[in-house]
């Protein structure tokens, strides 16, 4: 429904560009809206996540260098301590402190591209690098549920 002040931290409105992690084709593959996919993306109530958030594409593509030269160019998950810690470096909103971690959050508290991402990332996968309005970030799904 409505943001409040906390989501303006993380959410955004805008246009982004999902480049990993279930993009808008995965998510309209012979579903509808109530309809259940395969592989439980974009059909749940809530995630939970962590996320990286830099107002700068370069700062941001800095962090995800280090997660890709890290785990991801291996083909390997991101640990949720690893990612942490590079949330705690290099992001830039007041969860970076806590390592980047949002909680669960319903579907509708997050505007915009963020939201996309955040429900259509597997869980244990890192999203490539997407802008929203409030900057750029890269998020970690750690679950989801109904």
């Amino acid at each position: 429904m409505g943001k409040d002040s906390k989501s303006k931290d993380a959410g955004g409105k805008g246009k982004g560009k999902q480049v990993a992690g279930g993009g808008d084709e995965n998510a309209s593959k012979g579903k509808g809206k109530g309809g259940k996919a395969a592989d439980g993306l974009g059909t749940c109530t809530y995630v939970k996540a962590r996320h990286v958030l830099c107002e700068k594409q370069g700062k941001i593509n800095e962090a995800y260098k280090k997660l890709q030269d890290g785990w991801l160019s291996n083909g390997d998950k991101v640990p949720p301590a690893e990612f942490a810690k590079i949330a705690a470096e290099y992001s830039e909103c007041p969860s970076g402190k806590k390592g980047g971690d949002l909680g669960w959050f319903p579907r509708g508290k997050m505007a915009g591209p963020f939201q996309e991402v955040a429900f259509n990332t597997p869980v244990g996968a890192t999203s490539a690098p997407f802008k929203s309005t409030h900057g750029y970030h890269i998020i970690l799904s750690e679950g989801r549920k109904n």
